[in-house]
Formats: structure tokens, C-alpha cells, sequence
């Protein structure tokens, strides 16, 4: 079983920055792809980004791109995302989830373990 817990959400204003630390334990499996996930209220949960093992791919919705890096430490089986730019639309609760293969993907379908979330709310 992987536990996952996010961290570093919080209240920004418009054109601020945030980084969101999402840390494994328990049957870490540090060679698993991770992705972020975001669900603002009344909305389904979308896709954010995405990387591979050991981190040569990602991936990213193109409402955040250029503007949200991924990143991993292996070493510290630890994802992040570094979100830079941030606007009033990028208010949501942002989730971690884990997949059972290196591969990266950007359907929630494909994720085996999800941490519990971290808000996000950006001010205008």
C-alpha cells in the first residue's frame, strides 16, 4: 500500500506563486509514474500534470502550461509542482496520485493510490 500526502497549498493573490509537495511512504514503489489532479467545486476532477520514472517525461494540461513545472526526487520518493503565474481558475483542491508503472498518463483512470488533497485558492 502507498500512502501519499500532499502539502504546500494555501491562499495566493493572482500572479503569485505556489509549490506543491506530494511525499510517498509505506510501499513507496519510487519507480511508479505520479500526477496531479485538481477538482474546483461544482467541477469534475481534471487533470494537471504528469511524469514518468525516473522523470524524463511529463506531461501537462494546456491551461497550465508554461506556467506549472513537475518535478520528482527519488531519492525522497517526493513529486512537486511548482505553480508560477497562478489565476483565480487555478482555485481547486489539488490531489497527488500514483500509478502502478514508470509509464505517465492523464486519465485519473490509470492511478492506483491517491493522497487526501491540499487547497489551492488564488484571489483575484
Amino acid at each position: 500500500q502507498v500512502q501519499l500526502a500532499e502539502s504546500g497549498g494555501g491562499l495566493v493573490q493572482a500572479g503569485g506563486s505556489l509549490r506543491l509537495s506530494c511525499a510517498a511512504s509505506g510501499r513507496t514503489f519510487s519507480t511508479y509514474a505520479r500526477g496531479w489532479f485538481r477538482q474546483a467545486p461544482g467541477k469534475e476532477r481534471e487533470f494537471v500534470a504528469a511524469i514518468s520514472w525516473p522523470g524524463a517525461t511529463t506531461y501537462y494540461a494546456d491551461s497550465v502550461k508554461g506556467r506549472f513545472t513537475i518535478s520528482r526526487d527519488n531519492a525522497n520518493n517526493t513529486v512537486y509542482l511548482q505553480m508560477n503565474s497562478l489565476k483565480s481558475e487555478d482555485t481547486a483542491v489539488y490531489y497527488c496520485g500514483s500509478r502502478g508503472t514508470g509509464v505517465a498518463a492523464t486519465s485519473e483512470t490509470g492511478y492506483d493510490y491517491w493522497g487526501r488533497g491540499t487547497q489551492v485558492t488564488v484571489s483575484s
